[in-house]
């Protein structure tokens, strides 16, 4: 007769465990050491059954008073009152015990948490009893308490390395990514701000405002903004990537002299850093900067002019909607380039030589080798690289705010309005909102927005650059 084994598919061994376990197994579900009680391991079961009962208090005596509140968010505003100190005659203020709608979400998602990864763990608990059980019924040997010790000090101990930076992870990630979702559904702005004020549940209210007509203004900014960001980040993402091979096919060429003083020159722009360059191009390139007195005195703003290109005595190049979009796209080029250019190079230096050599004794000329086969090797080789650039460029929020903040003035009213530019981003609006506005409702949905744009594209590129065995093509 074949011996029963847990299942490594957890729904499985859960319903094994439900269905076939003893008393132990299932009292372990609610009473976590009950199945290390029933195999006689009592040292862990009682720290079990503490850790349970720690958890299970802290819950009730800590997260009970906001969960109940999590529903209003809070009822009890803010008052403050000034009476006269009879002791020492001074008049002082006196708070009443009013509800902070943050705290409030906070905790209350915090408790929230606590419960899932409580069922969740009573759950594993659960099948890790039904696996004590069948080892006692083949007579197989249980660890003790101290071999457990011993186990997660050697063969285990990666779990113990581990257990720190999930906990961190959860506490600095996750839960205030879930805290970011829950104020997409609040009214939370200018007009709710805590302590002072409440904030509550509107449901999709705020989604409606970048979606519907009903948004006005938020929709009409968020439109244009996200079109913009697209094409942002895909002129961003393929000038700078091809750029940068060109720029390494260039300068690996055996006919470049002073290759290292061309590398030398491009990697400048990396190490320094971008809050000084962007804010150095910033001023050349403003209205009165040093590019546009250049462009004056050779007569370039005069022929603009006069071709209809501008209308001012200056060129705005950071100032016009058009004229700084181009600009901000072939700035991001200077800055963008000397990066892809070192991946690249790195890249072509480990083409096989057999294949390239085979290609030439084929009859393949240059622009044919470098179509079929150093094209195919770079995409492949740094196609998940290219795809994290994308999304890196759909939130660069360093060179569109350091190359347009306080310089690009809006001239749509509209826009203006909600404290958007044309040039923005959604990563910069999103900043704008928060900070003078402090819209933090609309500013979590663009926040949701950007998240499911970022991570669709890179599950959905991802998954299909892995797929298949592409690496046997350039063996």
């Amino acid at each position: 007769m074949e011996m029963e084994v847990v299942s490594s598919n957890p729904f499985k061994a859960l319903g094994a465990a439900i269905i076939k376990g003893d008393i132990w197994t299932k009292l372990s579900l609610f009473i976590w050491g009950a199945g290390a009680l029933g195999r006689k391991q009592y040292i862990k079961a009682l720290l079990l059954t503490l850790i349970e009962v720690f958890a299970i208090t802290m819950l009730i005596q800590y997260g009970t008073p906001y969960l109940q509140k999590f529903n209003t968010l809070g009822e009890v505003e803010r008052e403050v009152t000034r009476e006269m100190d009879p002791d020492t005659w001074e008049m002082v203020e006196i708070v009443n015990d009013y509800d902070n709608s943050q705290l409030i979400l906070i905790y209350g998602v915090c408790s929230i948490l606590t419960m899932v990864a409580i069922v969740l763990y009573g759950l594993l608990n659960m099948v890790r009893s039904y696996a004590l059980q069948l080892r006692a019924k083949r007579g197989r040997h249980i660890n003790t308490f101290w071999e457990d010790i011993k186990s997660l000090k050697e063969e285990k101990f990666y779990k113990v390395l581990l257990s720190l930076p999930v906990l961190g992870v959860v506490i600095f990630i996750i839960v205030p990514i879930v805290c970011l979702i829950f104020v997409a559904f609040t009214n939370y702005d200018q007009n709710h701000l805590t302590p002072t004020h409440l904030f509550t549940w509107v449901g999709l209210r705020n989604f409606k405002l970048l979606f519907t007509s009903l948004g006005g203004a938020f929709a009409y900014s968020f439109r244009k903004i996200l079109t913009w960001t697209i094409i942002w980040s895909i002129f961003a993402t393929l000038t700078t990537y091809f750029g940068g091979i060109l720029m390494a096919q260039f300068i690996n060429s055996p006919k470049t002299h002073g290759k290292k003083l061309w590398r030398t020159l491009l990697v400048i722009t990396i190490a320094v850093p971008q809050f000084v360059s962007l804010l150095l191009v910033r001023y050349f390139f403003q209205d009165q900067g040093i590019v546009n007195t250049i462009c004056r005195n050779i007569h370039l703003t005069d022929f603009l002019r006069n071709i209809g290109l501008i209308r001012s005595s200056y060129i705005p190049f950071l100032s016009s909607p058009g004229w700084a979009k181009v600009t901000i796209i072939m700035i991001n080029i200077w800055i963008g380039i000397p990066y892809q250019m070192l991946i690249a190079t790195g890249v072509l230096m480990n083409i096989p030589n057999d294949l390239m050599e085979s290609a030439r004794i084929d009859g393949a000329n240059k622009f044919q080798i470098f179509r079929k086969i150093t094209m195919p090797y770079l995409l492949f080789v740094t196609g998940p690289a290219l795809l994290s650039d994308f999304v890196r460029n759909f939130n660069n929020f360093n060179v569109i705010y350091l190359l347009t903040d306080s310089v690009y003035k809006t001239t749509d009213q509209t826009m203006s309005s909600i404290r958007a530019k044309e040039v923005d981003l959604l990563v910069t609006w999103l900043f704008r909102l928060t900070q003078d506005e402090q819209n933090y409702k609309v500013a979590s949905v663009i926040s949701i927005i950007v998240f499911i744009i970022c991570a669709s594209l890179t599950v959905v590129g991802f998954s299909r650059m892995i797929a298949g065995d592409k690496e046997g093509d350039f063996q």
